[in-house]
C-alpha cells in the first residue's frame, strides 16, 4: 500500500501468484471492494495503512492512468503483512485487528485469512 484517502488505497503490484514483476504496476482498492458484506460501512483507514502488504485479485484494468482496479472481498484477501508504530511486524489476532509483539497495541486492518499455499510466495 502506497497511500490512502477516504475513498480507495493506491498499491504498487509486486507479485502475480508466486512470479515476482520486474516491471512497477499500479492498483486501486475502491473502498466497496475491500470486503464482501457492510460495504457501505467500510472505513479505509481501518482496512489498510501505507507500507501494507497485500494480497488481493484483480478485478478489471481501471482508468486512464492504467492502474488495476483490485478487491480484497474474499476472507483469503487482505493485509498480510503489517508493521506497527514500533516498526515491529504485527500478529493477526482476528479478521479486523493485528496487535504489535512490542507493545501489545492493536490496529484495525483488513486481515486475511491466509491459505498456506501463500505463506511461501
Amino acid at each position: 500500500v502506497t497511500g490512502i484517502n477516504s475513498r480507495f488505497a493506491k498499491v504498487h503490484i509486486l507479485y502475480v501468484g508466486s512470479t515476482p514483476l520486474k516491471d512497477r504496476f499500479r492498483g486501486t482498492i475502491r473502498k466497496e471492494d475491500v470486503r464482501e458484506s457492510e460495504k457501505d460501512k467500510v472505513d479505509i483507514y481501518k482496512s489498510f495503512r501505507p507500507g501494507d502488504i497485500v494480497l488481493a485479485k484483480v478485478i478489471s484494468l481501471g482508468d486512464v492512468q492504467s492502474t488495476y482496479l483490485l478487491t480484497t472481498a474474499e476472507n483469503e484477501l487482505g493485509v498480510v503483512v503489517a508493521h506497527s508504530e514500533a516498526g515491529a511486524q504485527m500478529i493477526p489476532i482476528s479478521w479486523r485487528e493485528m496487535q504489535c509483539p512490542q507493545t501489545n497495541a492493536k490496529e484495525f486492518r483488513k486481515v486475511a485469512r491466509v491459505q498456506p499455499e501463500y505463506l511461501e510466495a
